[in-house]
């Protein structure tokens, strides 16, 4: 008997299940943490999150993602299995096939790494791998199977995806290794820089959300705890939203220069559909404050931030595992770069 239908949003900050029928079911961070000794599982997902800096020497905390990709093939696979047992366990899923999102611009061998994993952990019956804006574009409401331009820029954990879609399909993209973790270690730096103080990946990602902004207007501040350089002693400091913009300015810049390298090569009848719709916003970098004025200032075109950012990709695995039944079982290779 087969199982059901999955669709997983493999991010390199979190992963995010959703099961045809049941909708979004899991939505965890890609960490793993495992005993350096043994080599043994310890903890995944959320309890992984929790110990990150946080461990003694032999328990470290991994993110077998990196920039969108596969860093460490074993630890992506027990993440996986973890993920959909989890979930409802193996007999749930039995044989189900399974739509995983990656982003536009990896190799075959990237590819064929997170089609092997999921192989592995799910026992899927069919595996496809879809490009990440596409999917992200459908799950915030976009219509890319007509025939009129639309755009999307996602900003998850490890990439963003700037890409123009029409008729299903991708007209021009662009993928750059620049997005949210980027955005954590350029306060990091900043922060080491100016104020000679070491912060960790979990007190930057909390400025970022709390105070961060790229595009003016924004004045709160925030006590943040870390160690001094000079003295090795803990210390507290507090830190303003302009300073985060200012930390931030280099790896937006990045985001703006893309976007803008993607419109330039859309066809014109497509870039006049842009200035009707606008640009949408998707992944978890669409919520930091300013990110849509900024584009729209530069782009010169509405940006508009999706509803529920971060679920669009998830989403838009379960409007695509419908596609899959209305679409011949020949095609379906193609039609998903399988």
């Amino acid at each position: 008997m087969f199982g059901k239908d999955i669709g997983i949003d493999l991010g390199t900050a979190n992963v995010l299940v959703f099961v045809k029928g049941k909708g979004i079911v899991l939505d965890e961070p890609s960490v793993v943490a495992i005993d350096n000794h043994t080599k043994k599982v310890l903890a995944v997902g959320n309890e992984a999150h929790r110990m990150v800096g946080r461990t003694p020497g032999n328990i470290v905390a991994i993110r077998p993602l990196r920039e969108g990709v596969i860093a460490d093939f074993e630890i992506t696979e027990a993440m996986l299995k973890h993920f959909l047992t989890k979930i409802g366990g193996k007999s749930m899923f039995a044989r189900p096939r399974i739509l995983i999102c990656c982003p536009t611009n990896i190799t075959s061998v990237e590819q064929k790494a997170i089609r092997e994993a999921a192989e592995r952990s799910g026992g899927a019956r069919e595996v496809f791998i879809e490009e990440e804006p596409k999917v992200a574009a459908v799950g915030a409401g976009m219509e890319i199977f007509q025939p009129s331009g639309n755009m999307v820029v996602d900003i998850g954990g490890g990439t963003t995806d700037v890409a123009v879609l029409s008729m299903g399909d991708i007209v021009t993209s662009s993928s750059i290794k620049i997005a949210g973790d980027t955005f954590d270690v350029a306060i990091m730096r900043y922060i080491k820089n100016k104020y000679k103080l070491l912060i960790g990946e979990r007190t930057a990602e909390d400025i970022k959300v709390q105070i961060g902004t790229v595009f003016g207007g924004r004045q709160d501040e925030m006590d943040i705890r870390g160690r001094d350089m000079v003295s090795g002693l803990p210390q507290t400091i507090t830190i303003r939203s302009e300073e985060v913009q200012e930390a931030l300015a280099e790896s937006v810049s990045a985001i703006v220069q893309a976007s803008k390298s993607v419109l330039e090569r859309t066809p014109p009848e497509l870039s006049a559909d842009i200035i009707d719709k606008g640009v949408f916003l998707t992944g978890g970098g669409a919520l930091l404050h300013g990110i849509d004025q900024m584009l729209a200032e530069e782009l010169k075109v509405p940006v508009l931030v999706a509803d529920e950012p971060m679920m669009c990709v998830a989403k838009g695995t379960g409007m695509m595992l419908d596609y899959l039944d209305k679409v011949p079982t020949q095609r379906n290779k193609k039609l998903f770069r399988g």
